[in-house]
């Protein structure tokens, strides 16, 4: 080694086990030609169904409030007794200081409490803020907490201080879920998709998950692919399995069904259960319900 040449990080090292230089016009290609040539085979009522049970069920209003999340979550309640043929939605996402009252309030079976933490959306204050936060909202009856990557240090190449802080906040979470969002619109381009999702993952991730829906582009199949990649490819090599969650912008059953194509065609059927898949939306839950009634239906 050359005597002024810099020592190499970790996390420099890491990422050099993988493609990170990726050409956005090809991953566009790649992605359209699923699109095209698979979705079609998979809308169907056991798909839609399948989709409506990785659903986490989220509110991030400034208007929430114990009453609101209190309704929230008895229609989840209620779901079970009103439609008992179906699977209820994965989760329930609230901010950290409704924990408590979803967990007071739920009391269905197999639908966990999700929150988002660590400064979301921006991620912008004080590591020991966000470590304080989320040791709070565990300690109020999270089973998962949500994340947003430290983007300013990412785009300026400080993966060191990026990365520790998702191990510490990993550490905090404990034998919780912790997912980490890499908020993709601002990543912008593949190749930066490509490593956020890495690193991420090297530091601890347990999902990764595109975006907070309060950034515009917000999730993409494009991004989605790509991140999809890198849960294969750094599964292959660490023999870990990262779960994957698109959020933000799910607008449409259409777009569920191109996320889960996605999903099958890059990572097989071994992701294709609520563990390993979510989908972070609100308005996404009452659309696949009318499309799997036939009716229209808005029961959340």
């Amino acid at each position: 080694m050359e005597k002024n040449e810099p020592t190499k990080s970790k996390y420099d090292e890491a990422l050099a086990k993988y493609n990170t230089r990726l050409d956005d016009a090809e991953v566009a290609a790649q992605v359209k030609a699923i699109i095209d040539e698979k979705v079609a085979a998979n809308n169907t009522p056991e798909v839609k169904k399948f989709l409506f049970h990785c659903i986490d069920l989220t509110t991030l209003k400034t208007t929430d409030s114990d009453e609101s999340v209190m309704r929230f979550t008895q229609n989840v309640n209620r779901f079970d007794e009103e439609f008992p043929d179906l699977k209820n939605v994965a989760a329930i996402c609230v901010y950290p200081n409704f924990a408590e009252i979803v967990k007071d309030t739920l009391e269905v079976e197999d639908v966990k409490i999700a929150c988002v933490s660590g400064g979301f959306p921006s991620s912008q204050t004080f590591t020991e803020v966000k470590v304080a936060e989320t040791a709070m909202a565990v300690m109020d009856g999270a089973d998962e907490i949500d994340i947003v990557i430290s983007v300013g240090k990412f785009l300026v190449g400080d993966y060191e201080s990026m990365c520790d802080e998702i191990q510490e906040l990993k550490e905090t979470c404990k034998d919780k879920h912790l997912k980490v969002i890499l908020e993709t619109g601002a990543l912008r381009t593949a190749s930066n998709i490509k490593a956020a999702s890495i690193l991420s993952m090297y530091a601890g991730a347990d999902f990764i998950k595109t975006s907070t829906g309060k950034l515009e582009p917000a999730a993409t199949p494009e991004a989605a692919y790509v991140m999809c990649q890198a849960i294969k490819e750094y599964f292959d090599e660490t023999g870990n399995k990262v779960g994957f969650k698109p959020a933000g912008g799910i607008n449409t059953v259409h777009d569920a069904l191109v996320y889960y194509t996605i999903v099958k065609e890059v990572l097989g059927e071994e992701w294709l259960n609520n563990t390993l898949f979510r989908l972070g939306t609100s308005r996404l839950a009452n659309l696949l319900l009318s499309d799997i009634l036939g009716k229209e239906t808005k029961f959340f």
